[in-house]
């Protein structure tokens, strides 16, 4: 795809695009002939102002306060507001986002918790208890 100076996508490759999702659209949906300029004209304008930048995404709002989603015994996941004990693998199954990037989308700091305190207390107890860690041969 060739680019203005701007960075922006060249008018013939807006015109392709346009042409690209409106054909689509026409070949799974009955749309009157006389209607079809007006798809035209209205999905070029769209892709026209993602690329100007006219259209700005609006920041996605946590689902609860960041102060209120780490408890003892769950994390509140800021995407959907399910509990959970640890987040991680939620993120990626559900997202497809790491804990890094979970971290910087909601400008969480490096050491916000991926896992419940209390329940990683738990394990850390138990993983003691059967003695892992030591380096006993």
């Amino acid at each position: 795809m060739s680019q203005t100076p701007s960075g922006a996508p060249a008018h013939a490759d807006m015109v392709r695009l346009a042409s690209d999702i409106v054909a689509a659209y026409v070949g799974n949906n009955e749309l009157p002939t006389e209607e079809l300029p007006g798809l035209i004209r209205t999905v070029y304008a769209s892709l026209s102002a993602l690329t100007d930048g006219e259209v700005e995404a609006e920041r996605q709002k946590p689902a609860v306060p960041v102060k209120k989603s780490i408890s003892e015994n769950f994390l509140i996941c800021l995407e959907d507001g399910k509990k959970f004990k640890s987040l991680k693998r939620h993120l990626r199954t559900r997202y497809d986002m790491t804990p890094e990037e979970y971290r910087e989308k909601w400008g969480l700091p490096a050491d916000y918790p991926m896992v419940a305190p209390g329940y990683s207390r738990q394990r850390s107890q138990l993983a003691k208890k059967m003695g892992l860690g030591k380096n006993e041969k």
